[in-house]
């Protein structure tokens, strides 16, 4: 197992690419810690099923907008097990609408970017050289893909040049920073049949894309043989923005 006894800590875990992606490093033999944000039921059947397949996974309650909550939890993350090697900024809200508010502005900014930067900043002060810290961002970051995506664009284009400049900062210490765009994956938020549908007619693949794809992916990133991949945002689309 390529990433046996690594410590992750996943934000976001509980549902859709988060917790495909806690499946997939727990497979690969991580101790994963991950947080949710509503549900405790949803996250603790999934801390039951990863445990039933062998894993080894702890859910924390922490919103990504709770900065002293989401430093509390990695800094207990890293008390438990010593240190931090791979952090996964998965945690992240839509908010649509051409008219919104600065409410839904401070909302979306204070999950999808100042959180990845909470928890990017405090991880770091607990890994050591092969460490990783990998955002999970949109293509939406590079193209505004739908009506109404104006704020959600903006914060996956920060996070991207949020990790662009923490691979510079960090690489020096042999820790990388990338971030993940994965194009239309078929997960709860994307729900309408007829959405789905038209979709697939402008993906050149012929169909949208599966969380475990991008879990993959996640897990390539975090595995030593990415070790040379650092400052890159990286497109997972089937073809969508080509």
């Amino acid at each position: 197992m390529l990433l046996n006894k690594k410590i992750a800590f996943v934000t976001g875990g509980s549902r859709g690419i988060g917790a495909a992606i806690v499946r997939r490093l727990a497979a690969d033999g991580a101790v994963v810690v991950f947080t949710y944000a509503a549900s405790e039921e949803r996250a603790l059947a999934l801390v039951a099923e990863v445990a039933a397949a062998g894993g080894n996974v702890q859910a924390v309650h922490a919103d990504n907008a709770d900065a002293p909550a989401l430093s509390a939890a990695i800094a207990a993350c890293a008390e438990q097990h010593g240190r931090i090697d791979i952090l996964v900024n998965n945690a992240g809200i839509l908010i649509r609408g051409a008219d919104a508010s600065v409410a839904d502005f401070d909302r979306i900014v204070g999950v999808n970017v100042r959180g990845v930067f909470v928890a990017s900043q405090a991880a770091v002060q607990h890994m050591g050289r092969g460490g990783r810290v990998i955002t999970i961002g949109s293509v939406n970051g590079d193209r505004a893909g739908f009506e109404g995506a104006a704020l959600y664009s903006m914060t996956k284009s920060a996070v991207a040049g949020l990790m662009r400049g923490m691979a510079r900062d960090l690489g020096p210490r042999g820790i990388t920073a990338n971030t993940v765009q994965p194009g239309p994956v078929e997960t709860e938020i994307v729900s309408e049949e007829a959405t789905k549908a038209f979709l697939r007619t402008i993906i050149p693949v012929g169909r949208m894309g599966q969380d475990s794809e991008i879990a993959d992916f996640v897990a390539f990133l975090a595995g030593p043989q990415a070790a040379f991949i650092n400052g890159a945002a990286l497109t997972i689309d089937g073809g969508y923005l080509a």
